[in-house]
């Protein structure tokens, strides 16, 4: 066991270990704002005195973090500081987007269509319907398209809740906030997914080859599910988050 010990002592911390420390005490202090751009690779890895590879393995980990995110074809941003400690969850009843993604959403555009049942909606929907609602959402920030939601309804619900498909405002507020209002319970999956860029969509949401896809279905009873959702959140976005507790 001593011996066990002491080699454990000779190990020495690694290179991207403390170039990532010394960056996360910069981004503390305040030498890199919130919101600001990081000097270009070439720049920062002189100014630490270290390779571009040990870098990129430490801005890694500040990605993991959520303290930097890279735009494609930009350069590497430190994230807008919030306060982690209250931040709710996947654990608790509300749409993912708002809680799972790291920029602000300022629109939402939407559009539905009706299609006829098949096997597959009623396996997700868990019931006979005589059609149903296929909605899709594109969630931008500053313009940019960055998330997108596919979601499921059966008419039949439509009715139970009183919706008016012609009343746009009053669907979206539904979808994006009511439904979890009104739920009792969801069940989550998530996933890796890169369908988020199938090329019948409206938008192009990301230039990686895969996002993070968390599969929603929203429920007032045990029978069947009000809502299916898929959320797709293109990866530097992506901040999923469990507080759990006992």
């Amino acid at each position: 066991m001593e011996g066990n010990i002491k080699n454990s002592q000779n190990l020495k911390k690694p290179l991207s270990i403390k170039v990532y420390d010394k960056l996360y005490k910069m981004i503390m202090d305040g030498v890199f704002p919130a919101e600001s751009q990081l000097p270009s690779e070439p720049e920062l890895a002189k100014l630490l005195g270290v390779s571009r590879m040990t870098l990129r393995q430490s801005l890694a980990l500040l990605q993991d973090d959520g303290l930097v995110k890279n735009i494609h074809g930009k350069g590497n941003f430190i994230t807008k500081s919030k306060n982690e400690s209250v931040q709710p969850g996947l654990e608790s009843l509300g749409n993912p987007i708002h809680k799972c993604h790291s920029e602000t959403i300022d629109e939402v555009e939407f559009s539905f269509r009706l299609d006829l049942e098949s096997d597959y909606t009623q396996k997700v929907l868990k019931r006979k319907m005589s059609a149903v609602v296929a909605i899709e959402r594109w969630y931008k920030s500053e313009e940019r398209v960055v998330a997108y939601a596919f979601t499921f309804m059966a008419i039949e619900t439509v009715s139970e809740l009183g919706l008016d498909l012609q009343d746009e405002k009053q669907l979206l507020n539904v979808l994006e906030d009511d439904v979890y209002r009104i739920a009792n319970h969801a069940t989550i999956a998530i996933k890796r997914s890169t369908a988020g860029n199938a090329p019948t969509q409206k938008y192009r949401i990301f230039d990686e080859e895969h996002c993070d896809l968390i599969v929603e279905s929203v429920y007032l009873n045990e029978k069947y599910p009000l809502v299916y959702n898929k959320f797709y959140i293109p990866k530097r976005f992506s901040r999923l988050r469990i507080n759990a507790s006992k």
